[in-house]
């Protein structure tokens, strides 16, 4: 019989799972792209955003597997990990163009949708946090009464990926979006190292 978590989990899943499949395959067509020598320059900001987009939504893969035992299979339940992982979806669909030979700049694709991937990155990671404080709320987690240093590593990081994430949404400047999305990898990939490491 299928657990309560292995059925949101399956869900979560493949939707998580479709979304990281179009971020490589964004990758991958833009790989191509540079060893077929046609004229089309990939730049850095559509790479950095998806692999800040990748490195986010394993992140939150790892969240969601740690609120395994708080997750009830319900109807609610299924909607928000929907709704959350749709919109992480819908915004990893939008960071490499379909058509890469029609943008000969892929950085004039990123000044076309970032805003659109940023808004939704937001809003699934508001969600998420959300959704995690209700369940908090609702079915606490074992050691939930203490702040490790996890804890406070983790709250460092988000708060670091909120700010940077809204600064993105109002710098038009390419120079400063390439520096505050490779600050954002950098804060995920410390965050990485340092749970590790505690």
């Amino acid at each position: 019989m299928m657990s309560p978590f292995e059925l949101v989990f399956a869900l979560f899943g493949l939707l998580l799972g479709l979304a990281i499949a179009e971020v490589l395959g964004g990758f991958a067509r833009a790989v191509k792209l540079r060893r077929s020598k046609r004229a089309v320059r990939v730049g850095w900001l559509t790479p950095l955003l998806g692999l800040f987009v990748i490195l986010d939504l394993t992140s939150f893969w790892v969240v969601a597997f740690e609120a395994r035992d708080q997750l009830s299979a319900n109807y609610l339940t299924l909607v928000a990990v929907l709704a959350i992982v749709g919109t992480y979806y819908l915004a990893a669909s939008l960071i490499f163009p379909d058509d890469p030979e029609e943008w000969p700049d892929f950085d004039d694709h990123y000044d076309r949708q970032n805003r659109a991937v940023i808004l939704g990155l937001l809003a699934a990671n508001l969600g998420s946090w959300i959704g995690l404080a209700a369940l908090e709320a609702v079915a606490p987690s074992a050691g939930s009464d203490s702040i490790t240093a996890a804890d406070a590593v983790d709250a460092a990081a988000g708060l670091g990926v909120l700010a940077l994430l809204i600064a993105l949404l109002f710098v038009r400047n390419r120079r400063a979006n390439g520096a505050m999305l490779a600050l954002l990898v950098a804060i995920l990939l410390v965050s990485a190292v340092a749970e590790a490491a505690v």
